[in-house]
């Protein structure tokens, strides 16, 4: 029996253990090229060629070369796809489901609380005027009027007038944003169709609907993952039905946007600012317009949820072990496509291709919990 063999497509800082980890497991690995990281380079076909053999592919994200249908295909016997990050969007996933192939992501608590905490940080960032007071001292300027106000001409403190906070999403991420901001007093909407009712209750948010929520909210957040569905869910319709005096913030997916929509609000005044961290091409262009925009937006390079102890080494230990598992022939715990469980196993389960000296990983309830 030949060692299983491993593409390592994209790979995270702080690898060697985890690696090192898959070696011990009697894996031989294959590592991806950086320049497949370029933004517009067409790497798909050296990507299908380094795949042909590999039995799981492995990696943190690649969204300047995507996983692809074709890149799938290259082996009939490939039985794991495991991500360090919680995004999918650089997966074929619907393609990965049809072949029997096991997407895993990495949901860790340590980044999704660092989006969370990242959230609010630009919120009041943003609503303050933090920056902006900032230069004002650094240029002599002492208690400039125009920033004794927050961003809305509101009060942050007692609840009335107020600010309503609009959630898009309440998983892990909106629920912990809604969580932080309670002690402020906002009035929180938020709207996710596949959250129950009780989850809107216990996070003290009001639910509603989509329309209601942009038309209502001073502030926007889009807390929801990147699929088929989500794809430009905030569009030039949903900019319009906002207030011309709201704060729109994207710390999810860029391409849960249409940017150029979010560009034309920006610039016209239909909506009055930003806060940014996802984008459609990371990392954005030289001459991108938000980078010209000046205080109306706020922006940070896809690393909201970097805090000490974060980043991608405890996703990526995760996906390490969610390879071994599959390698072994098991289901892990983090499959982001359940519904290819009862294909693959009939395919792969209790069919191990692990040296016989070796055992997999086994972590039984690992990773976040929900709140």
């Amino acid at each position: 029996m030949r060692e299983p063999r491993i593409l390592i497509f994209a790979v995270p800082e702080n690898s060697r253990e985890a690696n090192k980890k898959m070696e011990q497991f009697g894996c031989k690995l294959k590592f991806g090229e950086a320049r497949w990281h370029i933004p517009g380079g067409d790497n798909e076909v050296e990507m299908e060629d380094f795949s042909r053999e590999a039995d799981a592919l492995v990696g943190t994200s690649i969204r300047s070369s995507p996983i692809t249908r074709r890149v799938l295909e290259a082996n009939p016997n490939l039985r794991v796809i495991a991500k360090c990050t919680v995004g999918t969007d650089d997966i074929d996933v619907e393609a990965a489901t049809e072949l029997g192939i096991l997407v895993c992501h990495a949901p860790t608590e340590s980044n999704c609380w660092g989006v969370a905490e990242g959230t609010v940080s630009m919120i009041l960032t943003k609503l303050k005027q933090q920056r902006e007071r900032d230069r004002a001292i650094k240029q002599g300027k002492w208690k400039n009027e125009e920033h004794y106000g927050t961003y809305l001409g509101q009060r942050l403190s007692d609840g009335y007038p107020g600010i309503t906070l609009g959630l898009i999403g309440l998983g892990r991420i909106g629920a912990r944003v809604a969580q932080l901001f309670a002690p402020w007093n906002f009035k929180i909407l938020a709207h996710d169709p596949y959250i129950e009712d009780e989850r809107f209750l216990r996070n003290g948010t009001i639910k509603t609907n989509m329309d209601r929520l942009l038309e209502k909210s001073d502030v926007v957040s889009l807390h929801c993952v990147n699929n088929a569905e989500t794809r430009n869910l905030i569009n030039d319709t949903s900019f319009k039905k906002m207030k011309s005096t709201a704060l729109f913030v994207n710390t999810s997916r860029g391409k849960n946007v249409d940017e150029q929509a979010l560009i034309h609000a920006l610039q016209n005044d239909i909506i009055a600012g930003a806060c940014l961290d996802a984008f459609w091409d990371e990392p954005i262009a030289d001459d991108s317009p938000f980078r010209s925009m000046g205080d109306k937006v706020l922006l940070s390079g896809h690393m909201i949820s970097y805090n000490h102890n974060s980043g991608l080494g405890p996703g990526y230990a995760w996906a390490t072990d969610a390879v071994i598992q599959a390698l072994a022939g098991e289901i892990p715990n983090n499959v982001f496509n359940p519904e290819v469980i009862e294909r693959w196993t009939k395919r792969f389960g209790k069919k191990s291709i692990l040296p016989t000296n070796t055992a997999p990983p086994n972590h039984p309830g690992y990773g976040p919990p929900q709140i």
